[in-house]
């Protein structure tokens, strides 16, 4: 019998199963501290939580029984994932349960923003009867540009569609043939501002999307376009956006989330006639909190019974012998993927790993898991991929994942290659290695031999190969106070394509990745953060 121990306030209905289940017997006891759940915890084999209880690593110790702990919820970060780890005990989570309420606030947004609904009731209810004042705009046949088409991005095109909208569709994994299942449009981000009608976001919020929607968009945007983020607060620039309006380019946006939560009372959103907002209620229905703890419910049965099982947070235990073959790589082969996916251009639909040398005869599927996390962790956010999940959001995005091993390894003890393909056919190559005194090194970078330490900020420049190139790129990010620290250059004939990868102390504005394009003979320019 697998005794499971709920410690905060859980309705029957999420546990449900867990309660019929035969060989499974449930105890409620919540608002207990960390002492008070340390001492009893040695009896139970699962353990269920909310946000509540926080359960350290003195409560993992004393859970010599603990198989598993299940948040119902998305975030763990009340639970010490390392102790966990350590102890074999996996943590689960629901990423799926609030998928369906936050699409669908998203579309109450949208219908109160289009319609004027919050400005109107407000009126009514004073004493006003104004029907002059709030001309809406119907959602049929508008464009609906969607940022972020994983699953809520996903839910609500599909809805779209039934309003009778187009959709506009950008996502850094969506491929053509995935766009064309899902009826949608697949098109940039700056093809959805200057188009669209509608726009809402559903992406993590990364280095990357931080403000992807700021000034420069807004300059540049469709007149008339209303916004709706029920996402992050932060993907679009709060300031600039209320100057858009201001400006008569946006005609109003609905937030459900802020750059810093609770906003200040002299938040300029708060008090702006064309802009609706909610309290981050996205996942807050009864239903999605049920969902949340079914699904947990649901994982944690599996994993008593020893059955397959999906969403654990942590690394899943592995063999002493294998894991001490394979840690030291685990580093470098994250850095791999996370460099190459930074180079891609296009959306992949296929990470090809290769390991050549003394690895070639071991499982290296934990390896493999950082590496995928590093390609996927780029566009989707570090707190959304995990060792565990990202094979399986891999697969939810039809990126294909394939594995070869190879004795032979081009004079290095082990070598680990990533290659990127992406819809179009092109590929993008970084090969990396362990070298004994220097550590971690790319030595591969599409055709061309480096040899690099992937850290920090770097710039990888593709190139003509000819005098007076080095120079020119020195003096540009010198009058930029751009500071070089290391520099790499990797070619294979005189003459021909070359690369150049510069390690800069700081950040680097887009604006001077820009003003390198313009170079004479340099081709491209980027930056890469590790």
């Amino acid at each position: 019998m697998f005794k499971v121990l709920v410690s905060d306030p859980i309705s029957d209905l999420g546990i449900q199963q867990l309660m019929d289940a035969a060989d499974v017997q449930v105890e409620k006891k919540t608002g207990l501290g960390e002492d008070e759940l340390a001492a009893i915890i040695g009896e139970y084999d699962a353990l269920l939580v909310r946000s509540q209880t926080r359960v350290t690593e003195k409560i993992m110790e004393a859970g010599t029984k603990l198989k598993v702990v299940g948040r119902a919820g998305v975030g763990v970060d009340n639970i010490d994932l390392e102790a966990a780890t350590k102890r074999g005990i996996i943590v689960i989570n629901a990423p799926d349960g609030n998928t369906i309420t936050t699409c669908e606030h998203t579309f109450a947004m949208m219908m109160a923003l289009a319609r004027h609904i919050p400005q109107a009731y407000a009126k009514t209810i004073g004493g006003v009867w104004d029907r002059k004042s709030f001309l809406g705009v119907e959602l049929r046949n508008k464009t609906l540009g969607v940022l972020g088409m994983g699953r809520i991005g996903s839910e609500v095109a599909k809805r779209a569609k039934a309003f009778g909208m187009n959709i506009l569709a950008f996502d850094p994994f969506l491929t053509q043939e995935r766009a064309e299942k899902m009826e949608v449009k697949l098109a940039s981000v700056d093809d959805i501002v200057r188009n669209a009608d509608f726009m809402t976001v559903h992406t993590p919020l990364t280095p990357d999307t931080r403000h992807m929607i700021s000034r420069p968009q807004f300059e540049v945007m469709k007149k008339g376009m209303r916004i709706v983020n029920c996402a992050r607060g932060g993907i679009i620039d709060e300031r600039a956006l209320v100057e858009a309006i201001d400006e008569g380019i946006v005609a109003g946006a609905a937030f459900d989330v802020f750059e810093s939560e609770p906003p200040q009372q002299d938040h300029p959103f708060l008090n702006h006639p064309k802009i609706i907002v909610t309290p981050h209620l996205g996942a807050s229905t009864v239903e999605a909190q049920e969902n949340v703890a079914i699904d947990v419910s649901e994982e944690v049965l599996h994993i008593l019974r020893n059955e397959p099982f999906k969403n654990a947070v942590n690394m899943p235990p592995v063999a002493a012998s294998v894991m001490s073959r394979l840690q030291p790589y685990f580093s470098i082969g994250e850095k791999l993927g996370s460099f190459a996916a930074q180079s891609a251009n296009q959306a992949v639909n296929e990470i090809h790993v290769d390991y050549a040398g003394a690895l070639s005869d071991v499982d290296t599927l934990p390896l493999t898991r950082y590496i995928v996390k590093g390609v996927l962790a780029h566009h989707l956010g570090s707190e959304n991929v995990n060792i565990v999940n990202c094979m399986h959001l891999a697969k939810s995005r039809d990126i294909n994942v394939v594995v070869t091993q190879a004795s032979k390894s081009k004079g290095f003890t082990n070598l680990l290659t990533v290659t990127l393909k992406t819809q179009n056919d092109e590929e993008t190559l970084v090969a990396g290695t362990l070298l004994n005194g220097y550590g971690e090194r790319i030595v591969q970078i599409n055709k061309f031999p480096v040899d690099v330490a992937p850290e920090g900020h770097q710039i990888l420049i593709s190139h003509h190969d000819k005098p007076g190139m080095i120079g020119s790129v020195g003096t540009l990010l010198g009058q930029n106070d751009v500071n070089i620290a290391s520099m790499q250059v990797g070619r294979k004939i005189i003459g021909g394509e070359a690369i150049m990868i510069l390690t800069v102390d700081k950040a680097v504005q887009k604006d001077v990745l820009t003003q390198l394009t313009t170079l004479p003979g340099l081709n491209g320019a980027i930056e890469i953060t590790l």
